[in-house]
C-alpha cells in the first residue's frame, strides 16, 4: 500500500492534500476510461438483454412522443410542421440527453458502493460511466434527429462541426451537475427525488416545446436558464441556424465555475462518500 492510499484510508494532512488525493483520481480516471466505457456499454446491455430491439424500445417510444407533440403543438402553435417538428425533434432528444445525465447522476455512487467499498477504483470513472451510457442512448436517438432533418432538408444547412462543438460544451455542463448530484445524493438520499423534479420543470420552462422566439429576443426565462444555452448551442446549427457568441460565453463560464465548485467539494468530501453510501 503506498503512502497515498494509506493516508486515503487512516488520516488527513489538510486541505493541499486532499486536492492532491482528488487530482490523482482524475488522473488514474482518465488512465482507465476504457473501463468506464465497458461499464457504461454493459450497463446498456445488460438493461436491454432479451430484448428485440434493445435500447432501441427507447428510440421508438421518444419518436412517437416526437410525432405526438409535433402534430399537436404545431396546430396549438399555428407553425407548419417543417418548422415544428425539427425544433420539437431536437429538443426532445437532446434535452433528453441533458436529463438522462443529470438524474442517473444521482445514482452514480450509490450504484457503485459494492465496488467503491472493495476496490481502489478512481471516483471519477462512475461519473464517467454515467455520461458514457446516456452518450450511448444518444447515439441511438440521432435516428430520429437524422431522420426529420433529411426528410425536411434541413440535412443541406446543418453545420455538424459547429453542433459537435456544442454538444461539447453540453457534456462539459451536464457532467459537473451529474457529479455534484452524485454526491449529494451519496449524503442525502431525498436529493434524487428533488433533482427529478427539477428537471421536470425545466423541460417547460426550456424551448424544447415551444420556440424561443416566442418569449422574444431577452427574457428571464431564457437569460436565466443553463438549459437554454445547453440545448441552443446544439440545435441551432443543426436547424441551420447560428449561435449567439453570448451563448458559448455562458456556457464557457458555467462549465469553468462548475467544475471548480464541483472539483471543490469532491476534493473535500471524497474520503466520507464512500461512508455515506
Amino acid at each position: 500500500m503506498d503512502t497515498a492510499t494509506h493516508m486515503l484510508r487512516t488520516g488527513r494532512r489538510g486541505t493541499l492534500f486532499e486536492f492532491h488525493m482528488a487530482l490523482r483520481d482524475l488522473r488514474l480516471s482518465t488512465e482507465r476510461i476504457g473501463l468506464a466505457r465497458s461499464l457504461a456499454w454493459h450497463d446498456v446491455v445488460s438493461r436491454y438483454r432479451g430484448s428485440i430491439l434493445g435500447p432501441f424500445w427507447i428510440t421508438l417510444s421518444m419518436g412517437l412522443m416526437v410525432l405526438g407533440i409535433g402534430f399537436v403543438y404545431a396546430n396549438l402553435f399555428g407553425i407548419t410542421l417543417r418548422d415544428f417538428l425539427p425544433l420539437v425533434a431536437l429538443g426532445i432528444v437532446f434535452f433528453g440527453t441533458i436529463s438522462g445525465i443529470i438524474t442517473e447522476g444521482c445514482e452514480t455512487f450509490v450504484h457503485a458502493a459494492g465496488m467503491l467499498s472493495q476496490t481502489s477504483l478512481p471516483m471519477f470513472t462512475f461519473v464517467w460511466r454515467t455520461v458514457l451510457r446516456n452518450l450511448i442512448n444518444l447515439s441511438h436517438h440521432l435516428v430520429i434527429v437524422v431522420g426529420v432533418l433529411v426528410y425536411y432538408g434541413y440535412w443541406r444547412h446543418a453545420n455538424v462541426p459547429v453542433a459537435v462543438l456544442g454538444l461539447v460544451f453540453l457534456v462539459a455542463n451536464a457532467a459537473w451537475i451529474s457529479m455534484l448530484v452524485a454526491i449529494a445524493s451519496a449524503r442525502f438520499r431525498d436529493i434524487p427525488q428533488i433533482v427529478i423534479s427539477v428537471m421536470q420543470f425545466a423541460i417547460f420552462v426550456t424551448p424544447v416545446f415551444w420556440p424561443a422566439a416566442r418569449l422574444g429576443r431577452h427574457h428571464a426565462v431564457l437569460d436565466f436558464n443553463p438549459f437554454y444555452y445547453m440545448l441552443e448551442a446544439v440545435r441551432a446549427p443543426l436547424m441551420g441556424g447560428q449561435v449567439a457568441e453570448h451563448t458559448y460565453l455562458a456556457l464557457a463560464i458555467m462549465a469553468a465555475l462548475g467544475w471548480a465548485v464541483t472539483f471543490s467539494v469532491f476534493a473535500v468530501t471524497r474520503r466520507r462518500i464512500v461512508h455515506y453510501l
